[in-house]
Order: C-alpha cells, then structure tokens, then sequence
C-alpha cells in the first residue's frame, strides 16, 4: 500500500488529493516489489556499535539482501516510484566510485559551463542526492540540532538536511539533476524508457572499500570508528549501505547497451579524462569548442577539483555532519591503486579471490 496516500505529484507540485484524485493516484502507483527485513538481531548489534550514526539498526531489501539504514524502509516505495521527466539526467554509481566528478562535469555540461554559477551553487544543491535522507537518523540529526542552535544560519540547514530528496525534486523547476547511489532494481522501473539519460560509473572494489572506509570515518550519519581491515571484513560481506557491490555493479553492467545508458569506468576516466569529458558530452547531445573542452578538462583535473569548494562538503563540514578526519576532505586521492596502501599482503589475497569468484560469471572486467 503507498505511504503517502493523502499527497501526490500533479504536474511537478506536490498536493493534497481529493478522494477522486486520490484513487487515481494510487492505482497509478506501484507496489515496492521486495520484501525489506531486519538485519538478525545479534548482527545488527555489533553493526551499531561500530557505526554510531544509525541508531536504530539495519534492513536488507530483496533476493539480493541490498543493505540499508532503518530509514529506507518507509522512503522505498517512494523511490521505486518516483515521478520522472524525460530530460532528467541521473548520476548512479556505487559510492565512492568517481560520483561527484561525473556530477560537476555533467553539470557544467549542461549548463552552458557556467562556472561562476557551479561556484556560487554548491553541488549538493545543483545536484540533490535521491536517499540522503534515509541515512540521517532522527536522534543523530538531534546531536547537530543542538550543536548548531546558538547560530539560527546553521541550525536551519541541520532542520532540512532529512527532508527527502524526491520531494525537493518534485518542485524543482527545469532540468534535474539527480545523484543516487540505488541499484537499477531499487529505482522506478521505467527509469530507461521514460527519455532519462543515465550515467553509470563503476570502479575496482578495493579503490572504492578504501575511499568509503574513509568517508564513512568523516560523515557522522555513518560514523565508523573501527580500522580498515574490519572495514574490509564488513564490506566483503555486504553489511555496508547500498552493498553487495557486485550485485550493484552487475545491474549497472547489464544495461550498458540501453541507448540511455553510458557506463563507464573510473579508472579510465582517470588515465583519459578528456575522452570521457567528450564521451559524456555526447551522450548528453552537447556541442563545445575545443578550447572550451580545454577549459573544462583543466576544470575537473584533480589538483584543482580537490580545492573546488562547490563539490567539497563545506556546507555539511560546517554544521558539523562532515569532519575531516587527518585533513582528508571529500575529495580525497583520486589516484587508481591507492588500496596498495591498506591492504595487507592476506587481505589482498582474499580480495583477489572473491574478485575472482564474483567476475566468474560474467564478461565484466576491471581496467588495469
């Protein structure tokens, strides 16, 4: 049955339903498909007390058990159903696997590469994050509340930082632009035929264990307080948000010949960033000079990207949701192969392995 029976989306607003509205919208409504169940009692124990963000505890969601914070449950079939646009454009990744680079280039690109507007507009806002809002728990988003209350400024943005993203993207004017991290099967099931375009990036697991190690350290929606080997241990086992990662990955692979669809790899985006600023460009239909391509390219190169205080978190570092944590920012390395770094020799070892045992099944492969 749909959680919100008494509103719905007409033409982009969304409204209080008569009775005779509201029996149309729910018969155009679909039901969320998979069964969302709690993580096993003893398990989700031991998760919280690794990750003090959540406090209530974990679901896992479907055949393939995606791994979840308690607040996905009540905000599913909202995403599952979801009101597209054709000229909606979505950046979906697993996290940490090049997402807000894709992000500010497609903006740019089609924005006309207004960079004094990108500058003023952090990308949070040009760019909302579907789920966010599953992920901030009511008594952690209390601790920012009150750490915030003696600045009225701040303490305003702690109140909107849960407010869903679906619905800040029902009232957005013009195109959307939309970052998730949701497998296909979680998001609505006419995403590809409806017009939306699609980016899809994908990069090597042991890269994106170490960068989500990292991030899940500096967000306190997640606050992870143990190392990186036991890090490792819960991720290879799918017990991290938005994992199994092969089962993520794999969907993203297998609609790669969806004409609305571009899949790409982060490792090549990073050895040949000016192909994959032209591939996207394309996909998107957009047209730019050489010397404007030059301009952009030099834009997203990683030692300037780094220092972009647009794409950077200085709004959620601010209100204390986002701490660097050893002055890592949030945009971090870049570089391919930096898991060579936390990986001990036996780790490695049983990441290859699962590598292995994961890639057996299909024609997927990694870029070296």
């Amino acid at each position: 049955m749909p959680l919100y029976l008494d509103h719905g989306l007409v033409n982009g607003e969304i409204v209080k339903l008569n009775e005779e509205k509201k029996v149309k919208y729910e018969e155009k409504r679909l039901p969320f498909p998979y069964e969302i169940k709690p993580v096993e009692p003893e398990l989700n124990k031991k998760i919280l007390g690794d990750f003090s963000g959540e406090r209530t505890g974990f679901v896992q969601v479907g055949p393939k058990n995606y791994f979840f914070p308690s607040g996905y449950e009540k905000e599913a079939e909202n995403f599952y159903n979801f009101e597209l646009r054709p000229d909606d454009v979505f950046v979906a990744t697993f996290p940490r696997s090049g997402t807000t680079w894709t992000q500010d280039m497609v903006w740019l690109l089609c924005n006309n590469l207004d960079y004094d507007k990108a500058a003023k507009i952090p990308l949070t806002e040009r760019f909302p994050f579907l789920e966010f809002s599953c992920f901030v728990h009511k008594d952690t988003k209390a601790e920012f509340l009150q750490e915030n209350e003696a600045d009225p400024e701040k303490y305003k943005i702690v109140q909107e930082i849960d407010y869903p993203g679906w619905k800040t993207l029902a009232k957005t004017d013009g195109q959307r632009f939309i970052k998730t991290h949701l497998p296909f099967s979680l998001l609505p099931p006419n995403l590809t035929r409806n017009g939306c375009k699609v980016i899809y990036v994908a990069r090597n697991p042991k890269d994106v264990a170490v960068s989500f190690y990292h991030l899940n350290r500096t967000m306190r929606t997640q606050g992870y307080t143990g190392d990186f080997e036991k890090y490792w241990d819960y991720f290879q086992n799918n017990l991290q948000p938005w994992t199994p990662y092969w089962e993520h990955i794999k969907e993203g692979w297998n609609m790669r010949h969806e004409k609305n669809v571009l899949f790409i790899f982060y490792e090549n985006m990073n050895k040949n960033l000016r192909r994959h600023v032209e591939k996207v460009a394309n996909f998107l239909g957009k047209s730019y000079t050489s010397e404007e391509l030059d301009q952009l390219e030099n834009h997203l190169k990683f030692e300037n990207f780094r220092n972009n205080k647009s794409v950077n978190y200085d709004i959620m570092e601010s209100i204390g949701v986002y701490r660097k944590v050893n002055q890592a920012g949030y945009v971090r390395s870049g570089k391919n192969g930096g898991w060579r770094d936390y990986f001990s020799q036996e780790m490695e070892k049983r990441a290859d392995q699962w590598i292995e045992e994961n890639l057996r099944d299909t024609d997927l492969r990694f870029p070296l």
